[in-house]
């Protein structure tokens, strides 16, 4: 629809003359925390293999924080929207393509980019598939998956573990708000990622406990037919807690539907496959 045809001549006199220049303009990047759930591998195959919580990082090429770890993410083209920034930027950055992403929040301290006055659209994704096959592309010299841990101390700081083969991170932080499900912190010490990144990460694993709480989440990271114990130990690695079997079992068979098939290919007792219950 061309709404230009729909102007009064008053209208279209004052866009003609309108100076967008006399209003600041910052500039404006989006910046995306991609999760996966990995497994040690286990030779015993009557033993779980442990899971963790994993995040996507690359390492800057370019300065400011060259060589340090960051968030995939860039700068909003005029001709975009801040999702298809997002997609082209991860894309770029690292060979992966989203299958979905969700806004986490706006983050805007006037002194969080030393380039200048520059606003943070983050969006969080959640990946269960080429999880090797990644790459560090444009601007990016290094993708890699780091396993994350998140926990409150008695003293109400919060401490923020980033772990890869090579290279520990660990932050201190601060909550702030957790107004309307959208969790703010601030870096109280240690070391962190580039910019206010370490900050934007804690805020999205606080989101993403909060809606593991009741499966929102939990699906996306399993398979479309999967057992009641998988999901289970999704729910307890992005909880963070573990829970009784039963417990669990009543809890969720509102959420997930039995099909007619089992696990092969196992040397033991195959468990019942599930699917995620469609409601209207």
């Amino acid at each position: 629809m061309n709404k230009s045809k729909n102007m009064s001549a008053e209208e279209r006199e004052f866009l003609e003359n309108y100076d967008i220049t006399i209003y600041d303009r910052p500039s404006v990047t989006a910046d995306i925390a991609i999760f996966t759930i990995r497994n040690d591998e286990s030779e015993n195959y009557r033993r779980d293999a442990q899971k963790h919580l994993s995040v996507l990082l690359i390492k800057r090429g370019e300065y400011p924080y060259k060589n340090c770890w960051a968030f995939p993410g860039g700068f909003l083209k005029i001709d975009e929207t801040i999702e298809q920034c997002v997609m082209r930027e991860t894309i770029e950055e690292t060979g992966i393509t989203p299958s979905s992403i969700v806004p986490i929040g706006v983050f805007s301290d006037i002194d969080r980019d030393p380039r200048g006055r520059i606003i943070s659209n983050a969006f969080a994704s959640i990946i269960t598939e080429n999880l090797e096959n990644i790459i560090g592309g444009d601007d990016a010299v290094q993708a890699s998956w780091f396993d994350v841990s998140f926990d409150k101390t008695d003293n109400g700081i919060y401490n923020l573990t980033l772990k890869n083969s090579q290279t520990t991170i660990c932050t201190q932080l601060r909550e702030i708000s957790s107004k309307f499900e959208q969790f703010r912190y601030v870096i109280e010490g240690g070391e962190s990622l580039a910019f206010d990144h370490s900050a934007i990460l804690a805020s999205a694993l606080s989101a993403l406990k909060k809606y593991a709480e009741n499966f929102e989440v939990v699906f996306d990271f399993l398979p479309e037919k999967f057992t009641l114990t998988q999901m289970m130990c999704v729910q307890e690695t992005l909880l963070n807690a573990s829970q009784l079997s039963a417990n669990f079992r009543r809890k969720v068979a509102a959420y997930v539907e039995e099909t007619d098939e089992y696990v092969t290919g196992v040397g033991h007792r195959p468990a019942k496959l599930y699917k995620k219950r469609i409601t209207n």
